[in-house]
């Protein structure tokens, strides 16, 4: 039978970022220098198949330091942590390696120069999510007050409003955090904000490059985890641009093939922590069923390198 026709728009950026691809290397490089195994506090990025690659390598993941034995590696996922945890793991007498995202530390340290400055931390991001709970965990409980949505900005009363700062989850979508930063600066002309927006490069360039799929495509794949903050925002940035059709998938085995009834032009993107053979297998299971074409929609060249903690160097 003749396969109909089926043309895959690829968004450019996609997948790993800089920060991710970090995090899994300290995990490697550490189970290199120590053997394993080596342990890592929660999942090291929001991932099962890089978690389970990781794992059979002699990985094992652990919930909180104290299920660590003393005296071995462990590892912190690239989400962050509280202060209380590196804290503790010494006190164990564990060897801590750090891959927090240097991003997300860049927000930390925001949350404590304002801190020091004796203005009063507003964090806009998701309550649950680690990264979240590693940033408000940088300061005294009390110090940082949690932002969820436009309602919440319009709804809180901080006791010393001229003395004010925001700080932001790093993956969260562009666009509605603008409309929240808008209503805190209406709400708070004198509060400050960061030097350099908080939301990394990665997360901006891989919602840019599905607004610029979206109009073209009858239906939109995101690949990624549902608990992955980026990869969730990118499906909502798909609808909102106009593309009510969009799925995430954690891989090709989620595909629900009923949703291509009648499509025509179908776009491809990923979370920051989806690796490229996620994407690959996608694509291979639509050549199965379609004769397709592939164009890659690039909006940006990602070149950001960063180094691994200097106990791994080489």
């Amino acid at each position: 039978m003749t396969k109909p026709p089926l043309a895959v728009l690829l968004a450019s950026p996609r997948g790993f970022c800089a920060g991710v691809d970090r995090a899994i290397q300290i995990v490697e490089s550490a189970l290199d220098k120590f053997g394993p195994p080596v342990y890592v506090r929660h999942e090291i990025v929001h991932n099962r198949f890089v978690v389970e690659g990781l794992q059979a390598k002699g990985a094992i993941f652990v919930t909180e330091v104290d299920e660590v034995p003393v005296g071995a590696p462990v590892v912190f996922s690239a989400h962050g942590v509280p202060k209380s945890v590196p804290a503790e793991a010494a006190r164990r007498g564990l060897v801590c390696l750090d891959a927090t995202c240097p991003l997300v530390s860049k927000v930390h340290r925001e949350a404590e120069r304002h801190h020091a400055g004796g203005r009063h931390v507003l964090l806009i991001g998701h309550a649950g999510h680690p990264e979240v709970e590693g940033t408000m965990g940088q300061l005294s409980e009390g110090a940082i007050m949690l932002i969820e949505t436009i309602e919440d900005a319009e709804a809180c009363a901080p006791a010393d409003p001229e003395n004010l700062a925001y700080i932001t989850q790093t993956t969260l979508s562009v666009d509605e955090t603008m409309r929240i930063v808008a209503v805190l600066r209406r709400r708070f002309p004198a509060i400050r904000g960061p030097h350099k927006e908080d939301i990394c490069y990665a997360t901006t360039n891989r919602q840019r490059a599905v607004k610029e799929i979206v109009q073209r495509c009858d239906y939109v794949l995101i690949i990624g985890a549902r608990n992955s903050s980026n990869s969730v925002r990118l499906v909502e940035v798909a609808k909102a641009a106009g593309c009510p059709q969009a799925d995430l998938v954690g891989g090709a085995q989620d595909i629900d093939w009923a949703a291509f009834e009648g499509t025509r032009r179908v776009g491809i993107s990923a979370g920051a922590s989806a690796p490229e053979v996620l994407i690959g297998e996608v694509i291979e299971a639509l050549a199965a069923r379609f004769d397709i074409s592939i164009e890659e929609v690039a909006v940006a060249k990602e070149k950001i390198h960063f180094r691994l903690p200097h106990a791994l160097e080489a």
